[in-house]
């Protein structure tokens, strides 16, 4: 998006979308442990975060539910499947665990309930999900075209019916969840470069044949990614300020 920092550390409206994230987080009142996972040379800075957002907190209604809560930072991995196991050791023994993206700071504290909801109830494994809207298509590169060409062929509709849009939150039990990343490090090891790529967490549980289980997710939960994603989230999140 243009910015040196991670984007947890982005502004929006005023706070940083690691802030907005944690005040969701703490609002939904399903956490007894929160675990920030950030890179190395930003841990202070995460840990000023955080004393920012109980300060807040403390100022208004939420102060009883923020003092519930145990906040950490700790040093992030290389990847998002290193940074979740660093979140996993600090979070100690739980029997349920929410893994959810700074990207997606505006998530409502409803989607937070929902999914660890579905959790308790007895899923192992839960995402909130969107309906797809757009019409998606396989691309394939075109046959003799050079290497560097910029154009594509397509391929065929996709039944975009039975697709879904997964966001986070995504909440398991958590050993199921260590399960995965103890199968997916053993992959990692035996192939190396040949090892399926790990997108979500949701995809390295269903590699163990857990079904995973989906509740509904919210449009506000958009993922910050591109600038644009930064011009939407500034008008959610004064339209809710008002």
């Amino acid at each position: 998006m243009g910015h040196p920092e991670p984007k947890a550390f982005v502004s929006v409206d005023g706070r940083t979308l690691l802030a907005h994230s944690l005040e969701a987080i703490i609002s939904s009142g399903v956490a007894t442990t929160i675990v920030v996972a950030a890179p190395e040379e930003f841990l202070l800075l995460a840990r000023a975060e955080i004393d920012e957002v109980r300060g807040r907190l403390d100022a208004d209604d939420a102060a009883d539910s923020a003092a519930d809560v145990e906040i950490v930072a700790v040093v992030g991995g290389a990847d998002r499947v290193e940074s979740v196991d660093a979140g996993l050791r600090a979070a100690g023994e739980h029997d349920v665990v929410l893994v959810h993206d700074a990207a997606r700071a505006l998530t409502p504290p409803d989607v937070f309930r929902r999914v660890a909801d579905a959790v308790s109830s007895g899923a192992e494994a839960v995402v909130p999900v969107l309906p797809m809207i757009d019409t998606v298509r396989r691309a394939e590169a075109v046959h003799g075209a050079p290497a560097d060409a910029d154009f594509e062929v397509l391929r065929g509709d996709l039944d975009r019916g039975s697709l879904r849009r997964v966001q986070t939150p995504q909440g398991f039990a958590a050993e199921i969840l260590r399960r995965a990343h103890d199968a997916y490090r053993e992959e990692v090891r035996t192939q190396g470069a040949d090892a399926r790529e790990a997108t979500d967490d949701a995809g390295l549980v269903e590699r163990l044949g857990v079904d995973v289980v989906a509740v509904a997710g919210d449009e506000e939960s958009l993922k910050i990614t591109y600038p644009l994603d930064l011009v939407l989230a500034e008008h959610i999140a004064r339209t809710r300020g008002r």
